[in-house]
């Protein structure tokens, strides 16, 4: 099923019914960004990735529920196909079902988001369930979670071992049958996240875990090459913006340095009566 070109917006109903159909995901984090992606994506994620893309913070860990709650209310601001997703953030969400829920409530009442993601698997299928049969939508996240990272000893790919297949394999299958709409398979082996495509009968949404899966997500700063110091392999990227903002920049000082600008053209000139 494809509602491109639907005057009406993506509903999360909508990305459940996709399943077997690409669904393109991209994450956004500010209103003008979200206004560009819009009408491209079926979902926008508004993911806690932005405290290392935007605030330069080496994990995702020290995100707050309050700045995921800012910039997801900036998305939604900035989108009017695409289906908001806006992650709940480490700590806000594992101590309970119902502290999930309070967290929860907070995103989709102050943002105007349609559902929320929290990673986790088998561990977290009791929350899932008591989220989504209190009227919360759930996109579940296994494979490599980033608020995991302590435990897992870094960013590293799953599923290389059988144990390690089994485990993302029972996660996925989890997180399905506790409600959630869709999964995100990160970090995964690309058999294995076909085999897991084929299991579940939510859809799976792929970042480093092929082509099999039903959609796919990136970082957009990746996607639009804003950094030149690391690329993860899954990345491709479609433009070279960070090599284009430093040539502005330059160019703009170049020009204040040498009394180019401001022209004529921008001064502001008393006029006569």
């Amino acid at each position: 099923m494809s509602v491109h070109g639907a005057a009406r917006p993506i509903t999360v109903p909508d990305l459940r019914r996709m399943k077997g159909t690409p669904q393109v995901w991209l994450t956004a984090y500010t209103t003008p960004i979200a206004q560009r992606l819009d009408e491209h994506c079926d979902a926008l994620l508004v993911g806690d990735s932005l405290g290392m893309v935007l605030y330069g913070l080496p994990s995702t860990l020290s995100v707050s529920l309050d700045t995921m709650i800012a910039h997801g209310a900036a998305v939604v601001r900035g989108a009017k196909h695409a289906c908001i997703v806006v992650d709940l953030p480490f700590g806000s969400y594992q101590q309970s079902p119902r502290q999930a829920f309070a967290s929860a409530a907070r995103v989709l009442a102050e943002t105007g988001a349609a559902a929320v993601k929290l990673e986790g698997g088998r561990e977290m299928a009791e929350t899932i369930a008591f989220l989504t049969s209190r009227g919360i939508p759930v996109c579940g996240h296994v494979g490599l979670m980033p608020q995991s990272v302590n435990v897992a000893g870094g960013f590293r790919a799953t599923g290389r071992t059988q144990d390690e297949a089994a485990k993302v394999s029972a996660d996925a299958q989890a997180v399905a049958d506790a409600g959630a709409f869709a999964v995100v398979l990160e970090g995964t082996l690309e058999p294995v996240a076909a085999a897991i495509t084929r299991q579940v009968a939510i859809p799976t949404i792929g970042i480093g875990a092929s082509a099999e899966c039903d959609g796919q997500v990136l970082v957009v700063d990746d996607v639009l090459g804003m950094f030149n110091d690391f690329q993860p392999r899954f990345v491709k990227r479609y433009a070279a913006l960070g090599d284009e903002i430093s040539k502005a920049a330059a160019a703009y000082a170049a020009d204040v340095r040498a009394r180019r600008f401001p022209e004529e053209r921008h001064v502001f000139r008393k006029t006569a009566r």
